[in-house]
């Protein structure tokens, strides 16, 4: 009679990414020599009891074949970025009869997948090319806000419209996302008039600033997103860095890197003949959230009074992808 196999222990993970991970785990000499087949179970890390598994001689996951250690785990499930697992794992010999010989579960060992990495980025900055539209001329970035943000920024920050942290809006793996500090500010127009929307949600005022003081051959510009949220219209994130900056150290190792001339969201084209002012031109087809890396005075631009309605509408703030939506997802999950 086949003697039983010992428990699968010191289970390690390694070499994570958003979408797939290496596996291992300590084996006696006799099992690894004997064992046919591993099972590994798989689960999101939720409240409650971490271990669910229900049987432990009937594999409620993966199988495979047995294979030297670490192990690659990919495309067996859809893993999505930054998200805690659960896993445990089960040596077996299959018998002649068809049947397994298992060992018990091993214990449950918990992780967490990681961001996009630059080629999942360059999938999405893909999609989001497609959806970019023609180019139109602007003249102003530009921040809506209610009177008390900006009566905050003057009493309590000297004038000084300070980064914040990044939320979790949009795409979950893009690794800006609780990562990067900024301000965010928009510049799309109305397509009659070239000129900002009278109306904001955000609020009645509107700080404006010339689109040079922060566009220029000084700044860096980075793809970091595209989504939607399970709506017609869609968004793009880009992130603006003065160059050599803490901002533009960050996005170098982990952005896309865009060419200021010439990319289909964002455009700074310098002057062609002396006395010519440059040109600034933004995507028409898509709403564009720029995310400048550095403080701002609100002495760099003014503060205008807008008119029009302010009706509050949908927030993006930690505002979820819409993870059916099949012109801004890529296969690595949302």
């Amino acid at each position: 009679m086949e003697t039983a196999l010992s428990t699968p222990h010191n289970i390690q993970i390694c070499e994570v990414t958003c979408d797939s991970f290496r596996i291992a785990w300590d084996m006696t000499p006799e099992d690894t020599a004997k064992t046919t087949h591993f099972f590994i179970d798989l689960s999101r890390k939720e409240g409650g009891d971490p271990n669910r598994f229900k049987h432990r001689d009937v594999p409620t996951k993966l199988v495979a074949k047995a294979v030297p250690l670490p192990m690659a785990v990919r495309g067996h499930w859809f893993l999505s970025p930054r998200t805690e697992y659960c896993v445990a794992v089960q040596t077996a010999v299959r018998q002649v009869d068809g049947e397994y010989l298992v060992s018990e579960w091993s214990r449950v060992v918990e992780f967490c997948t990681g961001d996009y990495a630059m080629d999942h980025l360059k999938q999405l900055l893909g999609k989001a090319k497609g959806s970019a539209g023609r180019l139109l001329k602007f003249f102003v970035f530009y921040r809506n806000q209610h009177p008390e943000y900006f009566q905050y920024v003057r009493t309590e920050c000297g004038g000084l419209m300070r980064p914040a942290m990044k939320d979790n809006s949009g795409s979950h793996g893009s690794p800006i996302n609780s990562k990067l500090q900024g301000v965010f500010l928009s510049c799309n127009t109305e397509f009659d008039t070239g000129l900002p929307p009278n109306d904001s949600p955000y609020g009645p005022l509107r700080f404006q600033i010339p689109a040079g003081n922060l566009l220029n051959p000084n700044t860096n510009l980075y793809f970091a997103d595209f989504y939607c949220m399970y709506t017609a219209y869609h968004y793009v994130v880009l992130v603006l860095a003065p160059a050599g900056s803490e901002g533009d150290n960050f996005c170098r190792s982990s952005l896309p890197l865009l060419d200021l001339t010439a990319n289909p969201f964002l455009t700074y084209i310098p002057p062609q003949s002396q006395g010519e002012e440059p040109l600034f031109c933004h995507a028409s087809d898509v709403i564009l959230e720029v995310l400048y890396t550095e403080p701002m005075h609100l002495e760099q631009g003014s503060v205008v009074k807008i008119s029009g309605h302010h009706q509050m509408s949908q927030t993006t703030a930690n505002a979820k992808k819409d993870p059916s939506c099949k012109v801004c997802n890529i296969s690595v999950g949302r």
